[in-house]
């Protein structure tokens, strides 16, 4: 229950002065709902204003004139500016004013009336100008206007100095709460009180202030990491304290692994001794496979799947995707069938008499592995005893899919796959709620695929070389990536490329984009499998783990657009036949420092996890990472990568929190729940379900 002093903190944004029916919209846009929202956003930058006289003006600075005003010049046409005409001792200076602003400037600053103006100063010439100045007072009121102005963020209609008026009045609402932080940990970092740090967070004196190393950010990014941190760690405990099967490893599971065309690797190896581990506890087991492309995942998931069938329990694996699915239940049903285990596959595409087959088979346990995607989870599906749930890419289903799938047996274990590599150092905010096993060996015999980077105007040799490689029947990939800002403009330029490759290959040339229905979707890709497309344009991200050996050319346009990772992700559909196989990342040059180190990275490695932590160095804008899509937390005050040496700290604390105080009743766990209650991280909330 949350505490009372929280109260002002959580109530609508409406309630801030000034924030009406039509600036409320706005702020919810900006910051979010509540005022906690509002106090959670801090600054992003800082305006220095320094007096000045028109002679010593600095184009581009923000200053501050005392003048005297001189003439009103209105404006002769539509679309000229109402113009303000000032002077000091030293000259003219040029007040503007676009769009609606007129006689009242006359009213309120008549000829001879001494004013402070401030704002930004542009030269023209010799002529002095400041558009639309943030002050213009009377000239005793100089002292009104501050040297340090901290700039928060804006939008048509909310400008910044306004949402630092709402984020002033959110400050004073913020009380002073019990300590949390551990006193000792405290000392060693310098740390402010909570309500200090929030007072300098708003109000800094320096960019220093601004930077995620600030020791105030430090302060409230821990805040923010340990309730994230503790939320994972009780629901970890509550999923543990839940019952499970015992599954041990089995005949079956020995027999499909003698069976296989190939030894185990130490990774794969050791990861399935994790899972039988915990398989075998008697502990619900939530557990995540991380591996690169191709490293084996789905073999160390066949054999805890024949585990469960040894124990007389059933198996389901779903995936994102009807091919996805497809695809494994292709590698999955052969080798367990041969073991004697019935396998089938439920998709959206099953129907009538073959649907109710296929259920009856799972609910009566004749079937013993289940593959598919979210036909899995509807409310008809039953199982006999379902013992082993495994998700691929498990980001790309909500909580409560993933939850409605699990909750099909009683006490399942859950084993979620992801080809994503995450840095170990981000891995706790990720997968926190999970153990996480890493399969970080790549089989033997795999083709090293050959990376080079290559200017845009060498695109039409390109385009030469893979018509003679489509006509000597190798398959390719060409990835246009997301325009953020623009489907229709992402759309056309695959659209456009995938016209030019036509015209120079011909009909073989097939093209998948967001906005195409599922279903056409599925069907291009499948007749990409099928061979009977040779070139594949895509502007989404291919799907992980989709596999078309035959596939060795992966061309990437703008590859300079994407973050390290996302690029061997997509460098990973191809180098699984024999064919030797190779990556061009195209870039419009020149390249800057940064991109550069980038792609010799990419030409160096293909080690994902290496290379996901050499992301995380390089982390320029935006989420190189491609964090978001990999199920991250949205933080309002931590930065994962500038803060990731709190990240593990936060998790060791929340977890000695809980192995003292498990019901949070002694002091510090009471101060503890205002914590969790401010931050709203619910241990099992599926608005910040990362797990």
């Amino acid at each position: 229950m949350r505490p009372e002093i929280l109260f002002p903190l959580f109530t609508p944004v409406s309630t801030l002065k000034g924030v009406g029916p039509r600036v409320a919209p706005l702020v919810e846009r900006l910051a979010g709902p509540i005022v906690r929202d509002v106090l959670f956003t801090p600054p992003t930058g800082l305006i220095r204003r320094t007096a000045t006289t028109s002679d010593r003006a600095v184009d581009g600075q923000v200053q501050t004139f005392i003048v005297t005003i001189d003439a009103h010049l209105p404006p002769q046409r539509p679309g000229q500016p109402w113009r303000i005409r000032a002077w000091d001792e030293h000259g003219f200076v040029t007040l503007t004013w676009f769009k609606g602003h007129g006689p009242h400037l006359e009213r309120q600053h008549p000829v001879g009336a001494r004013r402070a103006a401030s704002g930004k100063v542009e030269r023209f010439g010799s002529e002095i100008q400041v558009a639309h100045p943030d002050y213009l007072l009377d000239a005793d009121k100089a002292g009104d206007i501050p040297l340090i102005e901290p700039v928060y963020p804006a939008t048509a209609g909310l400008p910044s100095r306004t949402f630092r008026k709402f984020a002033l009045e959110a400050l004073e609402r913020a009380a002073p709460l019990t300590e949390w932080q551990d006193p000792a940990w405290m000392a060693r970092e310098a740390f402010p009180a909570w309500r200090e740090a929030l007072a300098l967070l708003h109000n800094p004196q320096a960019e220093i202030d601004l930077s995620p190393m600030s020791v105030a950010r430090r302060r409230l990014a821990y805040d923010e990491l340990l309730a994230h941190q503790l939320a994972l760690a009780q629901r970890k405990a509550t999923k543990r304290a839940h019952p499970a099967p015992r599954i041990q490893a089995g005949a079956l599971s020995d027999a499909a692994e003698k069976a296989l065309p190939f030894r185990l690797t130490g990774a794969q190896i050791r990861a399935l001794s994790e899972v039988r581990g915990d398989m075998a506890s008697g502990e619900r087991m939530g557990r995540l496979l991380q591996g690169d492309v191709g490293s084996g995942k789905t073999v160390v998931a066949m054999l805890a799947m024949a585990d469960a069938a040894s124990s007389g329990l059933q198996s389901v694996m779903m995936a994102p995707t009807e091919i996805l699915a497809r695809q494994h239940y292709e590698t999955l049903a052969p080798a367990l069938e041969a073991q004697g285990l019935a396998v089938i596959l439920l998709t959206g595409r099953d129907k009538g008499s073959p649907r109710a087959t296929k259920l009856g088979a799972l609910a009566d346990g004749s079937a013993a592995v289940a593959v598919g995607t979210h036909a899995l989870f509807q409310d008809d599906v039953a199982f006999k005893a379902l013992g082993l749930t495994i998700i691929d890419e498990q980001h790309r289903f909500g909580v409560n899919e993933r939850k409605r799938l699990q909750d099909k047996g009683e006490g399942a274990h859950l084993l979620a796959m992801s080809a994503t590599p995450i840095p170990r150092t981000l891995e706790l905010t990720v997968f926190g709620d999970l153990d996480v096993s890493r399969i970080d060996e790549k089989p033997p015999g795999r083709t090293p695929v050959a990376t080079r980077a290559a200017p845009t105007p060498r695109i039409p040799e390109i385009i030469a070389r893979l018509k003679a490689a489509a006509q000597g029947g190798a398959q390719a990939f060409w990835i246009c990536p997301l325009v953020a800002e623009s489907d229709k403009i992402d759309l056309r330029d695959a659209e456009r490329r995938a016209a030019s490759l036509r015209e120079a290959i011909g009909p073989s040339v097939g093209l998948v984009h967001g906005q195409m229905p599922a279903s056409e979707k599925d069907a291009v890709m499948q007749a990409f499998v099928d061979g009977e497309v040779s070139v594949l344009v895509a502007t989404t991200v291919v799907e992980v783990g989709v596999n078309v050996p035959n596939a060795s050319i992966m061309v990437i346009e703008h590859a300079d657009r994407f973050g390290l990772a996302q690029l061997h992700q997509l460098r990973g559909r191809v180098g699984r036949g024999a064919r030797e196989s190779s990556c061009v990342l195209l870039y419009d040059p020149p390249l800057s420092e940064t991109a550069q180190q980038r792609l010799d990275i990419l030409r160096r490695s293909d080690d994902g996890f290496e290379i996901a932590e050499k992301d995380l160095e390089l982390r320029g804008g935006g989420d190189p990472l491609g964090l978001k899509q990999s199920g991250f937390p949205a933080y309002r005050l931590a930065d994962p990568v500038a803060h990731r040496d709190l990240i593990a700290v936060a998790a060791d604390d929340a977890r000695l929190i809980l192995a003292r105080d498990p019901d949070l009743t002694s002091p510090r766990g009471q101060a503890v729940r205002t914590l969790q209650e401010l931050f709203d991280w619910k241990s099992a909330s599926p608005l910040h379900d990362a797990g």
